[in-house]
């Protein structure tokens, strides 16, 4: 392998932070990031102030475009990252499949499952990469995590519990435009925050089953909708995982699992910003649990709890309460993941491959069929291209 570390050449459709912070600021030297170029569906200038807002130098040659599809025609481009509103990742994401570009696609991936079968079976017709973009699977922290499940540290892991929820005065903050519960743009709770809620249940009990035999979980949920737009602004989720025959006695998926994730946009996982009120995640074993502090999109700290088992004085490991900093916004690790599995000729991650973003994608979908919450026809739509999408 080359001693030159691998540049992967980006296109920005919409906004990223700290894509282009210095490798070395996190221990990694066989990766380099570069903006060639970002697009704006509204002004060639709103590009430029993208570009500038990602800290691209003014040296560069990195293009603005008014248009997408001005953006997906530049050769220079390797990937390009769709960051729009949830209500707009299928049509631009499947404008840059089709001009043959490997993208990152921001979570939620789509709308629905159906947008998201098409999206992998049209990366698979072109012979492209594509990833879900969610940021946290590729964190230190959550591998650090996921090895410790993997290998027994907190014994046969049963239950998880997850929450992501901002205290809001939503009539105030929001209204009836803002993106986060606007109909139009896929707005509401589960799609925005809740997906952070459902990938900490996800990554610990459908993820570290073999992949082979692993199989989709069952589905019981409660929405209560935001009565100025119709939007879920509580969304409460029961998740049921069936053993898998080829895990082992004791490993991830030997036994059936809950996974209970929630989101609410009136009441907060941390209502004094101090984390007072405990952990967002809790992953429960038969030997203790790991509880994840911190926002669940950007956790920093974790503690391994051991079981004590009753007339006992200890468990099978110590208390640790232990702190991961991160060395900018934490963007970049996803990033790095995207590069390493275009420089190794790889066209999904192993970390957010294709099938499970469908699954999910599946079970947000029937979140959204038992409560009766329909999204406008027009983004809802497989059709593809939309005029105005």
């Amino acid at each position: 392998m080359s001693s030159k570390p691998y540049t992967l050449r980006w296109g920005i459709l919409a906004f990223t932070k700290d894509l282009l912070k210095d490798p070395q600021t996190r221990d990694v030297s066989d990766i380099h990031h570069e903006v060639v170029a970002a697009a704006s569906s509204s002004s060639e200038s709103r590009a430029q102030k993208f570009l500038e807002e990602c800290g691209v130098p003014s040296s560069s040659n990195a293009k603005a475009y008014g248009s997408y599809k001005e953006l997906v025609s530049n050769p220079d481009v390797d990937i390009i990252y769709v960051a729009t509103p949830h209500s707009h990742h299928f049509q631009n994401t499947m404008l840059c499949l089709e001009a043959g570009k490997n993208v990152l696609c921001e979570k939620a991936f789509t709308v629905n499952a159906a947008q998201a079968k098409l999206l992998v079976e049209k990366a698979k017709e072109k012979g492209v990469f594509l990833m879900e973009a969610v940021w946290i699977r590729f964190f230190p922290l959550c591998r650090e995590l996921r090895n410790m499940v993997t290998e027994g540290k907190i014994g046969t892991v049963h239950r998880v519990f997850a929450d992501l929820s901002f205290g809001e005065d939503v009539e105030k903050a929001w209204g009836t435009k803002h993106r986060m519960v606007n109909m139009d743009l896929a707005g509401g709770a589960m799609l925005d925050l809740g997906i952070y809620s459902i990938t900490w249940v996800f990554q610990f009990l459908y993820h570290l089953q073999p992949a082979s035999s692993r199989q989709p979980p069952s589905v019981m949920s409660s929405i209560s909708k935001y009565a100025k737009t119709g939007c879920d602004e509580k969304t409460s989720m029961t998740f049921t995982f069936p053993p898998s025959k080829a895990s082992s006695e004791g490993a991830p998926g030997s036994v059936e699992t809950h996974g209970i994730a929630t989101t609410n946009m009136r009441v907060s996982y941390d209502p004094d910003r101090k984390n007072t009120a405990g952990p967002a995640i809790r992953i429960q074993g038969t030997k203790g649990e790991i509880q994840v502090f911190g926002p669940a999109y950007r956790p920093t700290r974790y503690r391994l709890i051991p079981a004590v088992p009753e007339g006992g004085d200890k468990g099978d490991f110590e208390f640790t309460d232990v702190t991961r900093d991160i060395p900018g916004h934490g963007m970049f690790w996803e990033a790095d993941e995207c590069a390493r599995c275009l420089r190794d000729g790889k066209k999904e991650s192993e970390g957010m491959g294709w099938e499970e973003s469908v699954v999910i994608m599946e079970a947000m979908d029937a979140v959204r069929k038992q409560n009766g919450l329909v999204y406008p026809e027009r983004i809802e739509s497989t059709e593809y291209p939309l005029q105005g999408i």
